[in-house]
């Protein structure tokens, strides 16, 4: 392999966990490796040095090592065990097929000068591991544009994600439904690790295994939890549940959908990770799913908070042993923590509903709950009706937006003024007013990355094209500031263009 003058300060630990737990693998050279995209300032934050001549070299080096064909020094790859269930069905040897964690890098905390910080960088598409189970090991762009969109939106949005460090074609053809380029992403998390981990040892009765990796995650990300706690486990299990919780009022909060909840894809950081068959809604409903593998609306817009409860329940399974040697007395505490998770996210959802109101604090529940019915029945998109809203704040008239809107049954727009009227009064009652244009402006993004953009910025990627994705990603990167040039990312979808399916594309 090609030497490499890039200097990553890795510093990996779950490499030094048994060998069990992962497979040592290399990834497999690409022939023609180009850079895409790469994310600089992501690079600073994690001590990524540079010491190439030239800005053509840079790049060239970039796509050597973020397409696996150069191994920094330091870097130990592996690929990592884990099960699932996928759509309520157990899996029990899945493991990374198409990943490769390069390892992990240790950096002080923002903000935080005495506490640190570890984060894993990992290869996608860079070829088969004995995780692959027939599969090539490979990625088409589509997917590594689509993750690396959605990565960078939810992070810019507040909410908690993996992030994007590099996207980089690989010179060469990928085979699914037809012929498509190839290409490697490279993400960022503070780990990898999934519930589908945890059940990975615990469908092999492997206790020893199950402690040794929940002491790891402790550590990793629960650091204070003090060790000496014999409940240590339980609140560490708390801890993820409060941290899925204010993931999925996030998701609510920006109409985001993930499409596969299954227990692979939720990892116990309280991260958002693999954004496959995902989309943001336009039309608002429950019950809206776009993932072409979601036949049942399992995994619907409504239904998140439910999935990720029921992950957890999973979760819980594997942990009893160590929450209580009385397996009843376990259950009876895993059952309380899991209760706390549905109480937890109802009044924080509903907090963010507020705001998205103007709202500090939680206000009426009837307020929310009916906007929303009436956006149901008047299928307005979410995104654009709540920054519209705030936009008529100081109107004191719900005219302008329904015209805006083209609202013309009767009913609906008296329903709608009446609403108006409530909403005004109780701003004014609670003495929100001098506040809420700015709270509003904070809750409601302007821009998202609207499912017709992303097919656009994948379409014209695909044809070696990438002004499109990059287009997008400068509206992306700033979704609550509204911006002339790029106005008209802020709009739904023509019908002709409106996309109502998501593809995985692995």
């Amino acid at each position: 392999m090609p030497k490499t003058t890039l200097s990553i300060p890795f510093n990996n630990s779950y490499a030094n966990l048994p060998s069990h737990f992962f497979a040592k693998v290399l990834p497999t050279p690409v022939k023609k490796p180009e850079l895409i995209l790469f994310n600089h300032s992501l690079a600073t934050e994690l001590g990524i040095e540079f010491k190439s001549d030239s800005q053509a070299e840079l790049e060239a080096e970039l796509a050597q090592v973020f397409s696996g064909n150069s191994i920094p020094q330091g870097a130990e790859p592996l690929a990592m065990a884990y099960s699932g269930h996928q759509f309520g069905h157990l899996n029990p040897q899945l493991g990374d097929g198409r990943a490769i964690l390069l390892g992990e890098v240790l950096i002080q905390k923002q903000q935080q000068p005495n506490q640190q910080q570890r984060f894993d960088i990992q290869l996608k598409g860079s070829g088969r591991t004995p995780f692959s189970r027939g599969g090539d090991g490979r990625s088409p762009i589509g997917p590594v544009i689509r993750e690396y969109l959605v990565c960078e939106a939810m992070h810019a949005l507040g909410v908690s994600t993996t992030r994007a460090l590099a996207a980089v074609s690989s010179g060469e053809p990928v085979y699914r439904q037809g012929v498509e380029p190839g290409a490697v992403f490279t993400r960022v998390a503070k780990s990898h690790i999934r519930v589908g981990t945890f059940q990975f040892f615990s469908l092999r009765n492997d206790k020893k295994a199950v402690t040794l990796l929940a002491d790891h995650v402790l550590q990793r990300h629960y650091s204070d939890i003090d060790n000496r706690n014999p409940e240590r486990y339980l609140e560490m299990f708390r801890a993820i549940c409060r941290r899925q919780a204010k993931l999925i009022c996030q998701w609510m909060n920006v109409g985001f959908v993930h499409g596969v909840m299954n227990t692979d894809n939720m990892l116990v950081s309280g991260e958002g990770i693999d954004y496959g068959p995902c989309a943001f809604l336009e039309s608002y409903h429950p019950e809206t799913v776009f993932s072409s593998i979601d036949r049942q609306g399992r995994y619907a817009y409504g239904n998140q908070a439910a999935m990720a409860q029921w992950n957890l329940s999973r979760l819980a399974e594997c942990l009893l042993f160590l929450f209580d040697s009385d397996e009843k007395v376990a259950i009876e505490k895993a059952k309380t923590v899991l209760d706390e998770f549905a109480e937890f996210y109802l009044d924080n959802h509903h907090l963010s509903n507020s705001r998205k109101l103007g709202f500090n604090q939680a206000t009426s529940k009837e307020l929310v709950d009916d906007i929303l019915h009436w956006l149901t029945l008047n299928k307005l998109d979410y995104t654009l009706f709540w920054h519209r809203l705030g936009k008529h704040l100081e109107s004191m008239s719900a005219d302008a937006l329904l015209q805006e809107f083209s609202i013309t049954d009767v009913q609906q727009k008296d329903d709608f003024s009446a609403w108006f009227t409530r909403w005004q009064k109780a701003l004014d009652t609670g003495n929100c007013r001098s506040t809420a244009r700015v709270t509003m402006q904070q809750s409601n993004p302007v821009f998202i990355p609207r499912n017709h953009r992303v097919v656009e910025a994948i379409e014209a990627a695909e044809e070696n094209n990438f002004q499109p994705l990059k287009r997008l990603l400068k509206a992306l990167e700033t979704p609550y500031l509204e911006q002339e040039s790029l106005a008209d990312l802020m709009l739904p979808a023509k019908d002709s263009e409106r996309v109502t399916r998501t593809f995985c594309g692995t």
